[in-house]
């Protein structure tokens, strides 16, 4: 349940030993490569390579034609591949030259097919009319113009009677058009033309139509057959192409893959006169396999460092952590990765966000249905937020039994908390006042000691940072952790148990003396490490502003602390809403009535509930529990790998 701790790694050596370096860097799957020129002071002499990438062109044209053909490329073994880099280049350019020329064949071919279509489609509104367009449209006197008018414009012609001309003649119409003819003479061409220009009229998008129009529709059908026999054809030439070159040139796109991800790593290397440099991170733990095979490569030197002794950067970071508390690193990643030098606060995380959930959706059927949803969402979709919800429905069964509620039910279980606690009722009853009194309580308390324990994660992560100041100072290190849990216990004590604990010197001790340590925190923190400029510019002007600081600090932990007060609010607010939904059934009344309104009820009540607890407690982790110990401001490990299988 920690930061997994990397190394820097410095490898220099001779030019030729380049590309079996970095060979060895990709293979490894194990090495993240860093500028190197914010590695070193002197870099005068650093030349970067700018070698031209020879592989992302060849790539990329073979995942464009590879789609466009249908082809599925996959990665797949290149131990048996004999090729040199040339002959595998060499074979990509003639597999895309191949298969483009059968695509663009395939394309003309459905492009004939979709204009034969459209032609059939417009021919099929002249279709039953017994006259040759042939000789209508080699007519020496009239022009005919074929095509389809709007219903409406239709009957507006009538409007255009004092021109014997615009007349339209309809073959065929549809809901919205009517499909025919109209016809020019060469004086009146332009005025009617005019006319039917302004009624909207669509002239046919197609060649004209030869002959008659029934004679022409079956060579259209037999035109469209034939073109579809000869796409088919064309098909099954692609698809035996794939067939016999699928082998070979996965193998080839696997390796091009890989050599892309050689140069990946090449592009970050510099050149120093006669040698290279190339610097990077690797886990700790891949050390001795780094050294043992670098040591076999002649002319080749190489220093590592912690990521702690490495100034002026920042270290990549690995998460590693057990199973069940992965699943919530999908929080700490939403919020962002912990620097190097930091606590993983996923453990946390995870505890407090399952306990949350729980208890603010305390109850048993539901909490049962949640899980179920959870498991189902991340086994058939992979959505993270399934993995969540798996153990927060199971905690949510598991305060549903203590609060004895199954699907809202509130009786249900009373016997067996009589038989298992030895109690008249059932162990809490939450809608009783006692209760609600105990909950509210139990919610202030549950924030006072998760407040409590962020402070004490920012002290051990401020000292492993060297942050003296907050650790010691702040608001959230020591003096605060002292200031806070002093006030609370004597307030407590004083007021609820009669112990009279808030004595003078308590409260000097206690409480005002780190107040007045968190007022003198910037001071003081310098002198911590040691500054001779320790003493602020102006020291009205600092007390001015620490005044308030200390006053909004003071502020926040009484806000931050009745924060916490929703966790016990949603407890009666389940309680309330499933109150309601059952008023609503006994008021339909009768069996199906009932029974429905439960179900319907108990759907939109555990939808409702389960997002806004989830967002609830979310905002609880990120506000009033990370704000105290958390940077987040860390870059995940991302290290270049050869794209093949192992």
């Amino acid at each position: 349940m920690s930061v997994k701790p990397v190394k820097a790694i410095s490898i220099i050596g001779l030019m030729p030993q380049l590309d079996e370096v970095v060979k060895f860097c990709g293979d490894s799957c194990s090495f993240q490569p860093d500028d190197a020129m914010s590695f070193f002071s002197d870099t005068k002499s650093f030349v970067p390579l700018n070698d031209k990438n020879p592989y992302s062109q060849p790539i990329q044209q073979l995942k464009n034609t590879c789609e466009l053909a249908g082809f599925r490329l996959e990665y797949t073994s290149v131990e048996k591949l004999n090729e040199s880099e040339n002959d595998v280049l060499t074979y990509v350019k003639k597999f895309v030259d191949d298969t483009d020329r059968m695509i663009s064949r395939k394309l003309l071919i459905e492009q004939e097919i979709d204009d034969c279509k459209r032609s059939i489609e417009q021919v099929e509104h002249f279709t039953g009319c017994d006259i040759d367009f042939t000789e209508i449209s080699e007519c020496k006197y009239i022009t005919p113009n074929f095509g389809r008018l709007p219903k409406e414009s239709f009957e507006k012609l009538s409007e255009y009677s004092s021109n014997q001309y615009a007349i339209f003649f309809p073959f065929t119409n549809d809901e919205t058009h009517y499909w025919g003819a109209y016809f020019t003479i060469p004086e009146q061409k332009n005025e009617i033309d005019r006319i039917f220009s302004s009624l909207f009229f669509e002239r046919l998008d197609v060649p004209p139509i030869a002959g008659k129009p029934d004679d022409y529709m079956r060579s259209l059908q037999t035109k469209q057959k034939e073109l579809e026999d000869k796409l088919a054809n064309e098909q099954k030439l692609i698809d035996e192409f794939w067939k016999k070159e699928r082998k070979k040139c996965l193998s080839c796109y696997t390796k091009l893959e890989e050599m892309d991800s050689y140069n990946e790593i090449k592009r970050f290397a510099y050149r120093y006169h006669k040698s290279f440099i190339l610097v990077g991170w690797i886990p700790a733990d891949k050390e001795k396999l780094f050294t043992e095979k670098l040591d076999g490569i002649s002319s080749v030197e190489y220093s590592l460092s912690d990521a702690k002794d490495v100034r002026n950067q920042t270290p990549p970071v690995i998460i590693k952590n057990p199973p069940f508390i992965r699943r919530y690193e999908f929080y700490v990643k939403m919020y962002g990765l912990p620097c190097h030098n930091e606590i993983d606060p996923t453990a946390f995380v995870a505890f407090t966000y399952t306990l949350f959930f729980g208890i603010m959706f305390g109850d048993v059927g539901q909490g049962f249905v949640v899980a179920l949803i959870g498991f189902l969402m991340y086994k058939f979709k992979k959505m993270e937020i399934g993995r969540i919800l798996v153990p927060c429905g199971i905690m949510g069964m598991i305060f549903g039994f203590l609060y004895g509620s199954v699907f809202g039910f509130e009786e249900l279980l009373t016997p067996v908390h009589r038989m298992l606690f030895g109690t008249q009722g059932k162990l809490i009853e939450v809608m009783e006042p006692d209760s609600i009194n105990l909950i509210i309580y139990g919610s202030v308390a549950i924030g006072i000691v998760t407040i409590a324990i962020a402070m004490i994660v920012n002290i051990f992560s401020s000292l492993k940072r060297r942050d003296y100041e907050n650790a010691f100072f702040g608001a959230n290190g020591v003096s605060g952790f002292v200031f806070y849990v002093s006030l609370i216990a004597g307030l407590i004590c004083q007021m609820m148990l009669g112990i009279e604990i808030m004595s003078l010197p308590y409260i000097l001790g206690l409480i005002v003396l780190p107040l007045i340590l968190i007022f003198l925190r910037e001071p003081l923190g310098r002198l911590a490490k040691g500054k001779k400029n320790w003493q602020p510019k102006s020291w009205g002007e600092y007390c001015t502003q620490s005044f308030f600081e200390v006053f909004e600090i003071c502020l926040s932990y009484v806000t931050n602390t009745m924060s916490f007060l929703r966790v016990g609010a949603y407890i009666l607010v389940h309680a309330g809403m499933m109150l309601v939904v059952f008023t609503l059934a006994e008021m339909v009344g009768g069996a199906v009535g009932y029974t429905l309104i439960l179900i319907i009820g108990n759907g939109i009540v555990m939808a409702l509930e389960a997002l806004l607890v989830a967002i609830q407690v979310l905002r609880l982790d990120y506000y009033e529990i990370f704000s105290r110990f958390y940077i987040g401001e860390g870059r995940p490990f991302t290290p270049v790998t050869a794209k093949k299988l192992k």
